[in-house]
Parts: structure tokens; C-alpha cells; sequence
């Protein structure tokens, strides 16, 4: 994520906790305030898994000068925009000890984590990439640990109490409906590697696999195959996700349509899932990250599957609106906590990356599922299921045509759709009957006494191609026609 400039006397309100001028350099001059977004990011993270009170910065960005000034070496995170000092504060406005803060801080990703004073109430935290430091001021400047619970002496139950493990009797609102019934499920990738498909049928109630990501069919997971196998052999409901690197509604749409070549075929129990968590894609800006998320799940969605995305709480909340946060199904991945900050409707949660469960070798993604999915998308008849009251499987490869072959047979006069076999490609690609879209073109040149055609000069091994131009609704249509 990038650091933003603000001006000195910006009020700006970065996130639910935080406003620019909390990160304001206290050497009083009217410099401008760099702050990173990643932070913010990261200590709003922190807020709701502390279940905070209030996070005071008591210092954010440093100009060299005033960096000198404290007695530091006017280099740094802070000088930088990528660091904060805080003082953390339970609901009952109690200063949370930095040796909880560090073990948590750790979990969340922090890159710079350090106690400041002998109290352990004050802590640096900053997003630095490299050169990770993990330290206790106290002591001195330098990494002390690699492991803060080792380093203080505690267990993931003494810093998170019963946060660590959710409780399966959490109840979930979701519009007016209150859903206390909750379906366990994993979700799968080639990193998991060899899984027990028979002992972990009697663990779970549903898994969601992932088919791959990028744009290129070679990008497949390749643990894909045999992990759909598995859950079928066994009778795990199934669904399925593809990782987005796109950084354009051109690039969603093209990892969309590998994705529907990948999994045509199948059958789905659970939604086909939109990954969208990349960093590079939030750096895009807001509307962008609506506009390419909306692009692949309605690619997804006429293709005849129950589409939907997983996001994490935060940038659900900040970088996506309405138009995709409710009318898709939404997989929310918020760890740490008994229960979603996000305010929105979700019908998933990804509770923890480091679950244990009989059937998978070490960590493993968990979830929570509060939606009868495989009867919702049964009935529906998609995901590659038959509609209720028939036989055969709805097809769900296959896009929806939206016009009517006389329009497509305009577009192809006017060259829309290319020529020979690039033009039958893109016409079957699209849903659309080839043979009766032609049948309209030749239509369209007969019925009409304003056509022009004229011979284009090609190379003897090449098809014969003309070029015709014809009047029709007042409009004139002129492209390039091979012979059959």
C-alpha cells in the first residue's frame, strides 16, 4: 500500500479509529504528514482484535530534523510514515501490557515491534518489509526474538482468552434473520499438500478448494483435480475459488473466463468464489476494486454459477460499496476474534489460517458457514446442477446471449466481431448460434438494395474476402466477409 502525503492541517479520517492528525510530527512546524496506508490498515487490525477501547499515538510521522532533535539517528520508519508508538486500552480504559500487544502484533504481520518503557504500556509498531525487528527498548535497539510468545513467556490462550478458539454457539445476524446453526468447513490449496479426504469427511461439513489463479490456464492449482475428487468420493459439499493478480476489468474478465474453463463440468454444492486480496489491487484505488470485482463475478454469475468473494473485514469495508457487498455472497476473513467486526451481511467467515483438523497435515484455513448453501443452489439449479422437475445438468460454461441475432449480425457487418474463424470463435465463445448469425448477415444483404461490394486484394493462399457496406435504419454498417 502507498504512503500518502496529507498537508499539515489536514483532518482527513484514514479509517473508523484513526484521523491524520493523530500522526501529525510534533516538532510544530507546518511540514507535511506522511502516513502510510498499510499502517493505518494494520493497526485498525489491531484495534478490533484487542478489542480496544482506544489507541492513542502518542508519535506517527517524524521529520528528520525532530528526529535529531529526541535523540534518534533522523532515519527510519518513522521519517518514513510507517511507524507508530501507541498506548493500547481495554474496554475498561486499562493500558493493554505491550507483552500482549507484541504476541499480537506478531500474529497480525507488524514488521517493527518493540516495547518502549519499563511499564510495558507504550509500543513501536511500524510495516517496514525487510530487516524485520523484534525487540524490547528497554534492553536495547536491536532484535531480541523471533517468536514473542517464547520471548515473554506466554500461550496463544493467555493472550487472546477465549477469542483463540470461536464458539460454535456464536449467532450471526444477517438482515432479520438470526442463524445460530453453524456448518464447519476448510478451505483447500496446494499448500495444504496431501490430504485425508476419508478422515476429513468426518470432521467437516463442507470445503472450499481453490482452482487456481492469474490469467493462463497453466496457472491451474494443481492439487485441484484430486482435491475435487476427494470431496466427491467422500460427500463433502464442495465449492470453489480463483486467486486474482488482475490489475484491470480487462485482466478480471480474462482470469474470470479461465477460471469457467477450469471447473466447467463440475458441480459445486458451495458458490465459486472471487479471491480478491491482493495489495497491488487496493493500491488501485476504490473504484477501480468495485469496477473489477463487478466484472468477473457477472462473468461468473452468467455463466449460470452462484458467484460470490472473498475479502478480509477491512477492505471489504473500505475499498467496496453496495453494489458488490450486497449483491453477492460474501466470505469474510477476520482472525482473532469471537466475532466480525464488518457490519455487512456475510455467509461465510474464515476464523483462522492456523486450524488444526484430523485429515490435513499441519495449519489449515477454518470457516464458519451460517447458510444452507447446498439446498439454495440446488434449487436454483446452478453450479452445474439441474433446475428442480428435470434430469440433466443446467449447463453452466456457457454465457447468456443478450442480443438477438439480427443485432449480432449488425455488429459482425460493422467488423465487431472479426473475421473466419476468430469470428466463429468469439460468437461461440459469447453464447451465440454461429450458423443463425450468419443466416442473419446473408438476411441482412439480401433484404437491403443499398449494399455495396467490393473485391479486397489477399494473398492466393488466403480465403477470398470482400468488403460490403450496406444502409439499413438509417445507419451504415461496413466490414470485411470471408467466403464459407
Amino acid at each position: 500500500m502507498a504512503v500518502i502525503s496529507y498537508a499539515y492541517n489536514d483532518k482527513t479520517q484514514l479509517s473508523k479509529h484513526f484521523n491524520v492528525q493523530e500522526f501529525r510530527c510534533k516538532c510544530g512546524k507546518t511540514h507535511d504528514i506522511l502516513i502510510s496506508q498499510e499502517l493505518v490498515y494494520q493497526l485498525e487490525r489491531l484495534f478490533d482484535t484487542l478489542d480496544c477501547s482506544k489507541i492513542i499515538v502518542s508519535s506517527g510521522h517524524r521529520c528528520s530534523e525532530y528526529d535529531k532533535k529526541i535523540g534518534n539517528s533522523g532515519v527510519g520508519q518513522h521519517i518514513l510514515g510507517k511507524a507508530a508508538d501507541v498506548y493500547c486500552y481495554d474496554q475498561n480504559n486499562k493500558a493493554i501490557s505491550t507483552k500482549i500487544v507484541s504476541c499480537v502484533a506478531q500474529d497480525l504481520g507488524f514488521g517493527g515491534i518493540a516495547n518502549i518503557n519499563s511499564a510495558y504500556t507504550w509500543i513501536h509498531l511500524d510495516v517496514r518489509t525487510s530487516n524485520i525487528y523484534m525487540g524490547n527498548e528497554i534492553i536495547n535497539y536491536h532484535t531480541l526474538t523471533d517468536d514473542f510468545y517464547k520471548y515473554y513467556g506466554l500461550t496463544k490462550e493467555e493472550v487472546y482468552g477465549e477469542k483463540y478458539k470461536p464458539s460454535t454457539t456464536t449467532e450471526i445476524t444477517k438482515g432479520e434473520t438470526t442463524m445460530s446453526t453453524q456448518l464447519k468447513g476448510v478451505d483447500l490449496s496446494k499448500h495444504n499438500g496431501t490430504v485425508d479426504f476419508a478422515t476429513l469427511s468426518k470432521n467437516v461439513d463442507f470445503a472450499i478448494i481453490r482452482a487456481g489463479y492469474g490469467k493462463l490456464a497453466s496457472q491451474k492449482d494443481v492439487k485441484f483435480e484430486e482435491f475435487y475428487a476427494g470431496c466427491k468420493k467422500y460427500g463433502i459439499p464442495v465449492g470453489t475459488y480463483w486467486y486474482s493478480y488482475a490489475k484491470s476489468v480487462s485482466e478480471m474478465k480474462q482470469e474470470a473466463q479461465v477460471f469457467l474453463s477450469v471447473i466447467k463440468g463440475k458441480q459445486f454444492e458451495y458458490p465459486v468464489y472471487l479471491d480478491f486480496e491482493e495489495k497491488s489491487q487496493f493500491n488501485l484505488g476504490k473504484a477501480t476494486c468495485i469496477a473489477m470485482a463487478k466484472a468477473f463475478l457477472e462473468v461468473i454469475e452468467n455463466a449460470g454459477y452462484y458467484a460470490g468473494m472473498y475479502c478480509s473485514s477491512y477492505y471489504l469495508s473500505t475499498f467496496f460499496d453496495s453494489s458488490i457487498r450486497d449483491r453477492y455472497t460474501m466470505w469474510l476473513a477476520h482472525y482473532n476474534v469471537t466475532k466480525p467486526t464488518y457490519s455487512g451481511a456475510y455467509d461465510i467467515w474464515q476464523y483462522t489460517s492456523t486450524g488444526k483438523i484430523g485429515g490435513v497435515n499441519g495449519n489449515v484455513d477454518m470457516n464458519w458457514c451460517y447458510t444452507d448453501f447446498p439446498a439454495k443452489i440446488k434449487a436454483a439449479g446452478l453450479n452445474g446442477f439441474p433446475k428442480s422437475g428435470t434430469d440433466t445438468p443446467t449447463p453452466a460454461s456457457q454465457p447468456t446471449p443478450k442480443k438477438s441475432n439480427e443485432e449480432i449480425a449488425k455488429e459482425v457487418l460493422a467488423g465487431k466481431w472479426g473475421n473466419g474463424d476468430e469470428r466463429k470463435r468469439r460468437l461461440t465463445e459469447a453464447g451465440y448460434d454461429y450458423a443463425a448469425v450468419q443466416k442473419a448477415v446473408n438476411a441482412l444483404l439480401n433484404q437491403n438494395d443499398n449494399t455495396t461490394i467490393e473485391p479486397v486484394a489477399q494473398k492466393t493462399d488466403e480465403k477470398k474476402q470482400i468488403k460490403v457496406t450496406i444502409n439499413f435504419d438509417d445507419h451504415q454498417y461496413s466490414g470485411l466477409l470471408e467466403e464459407m
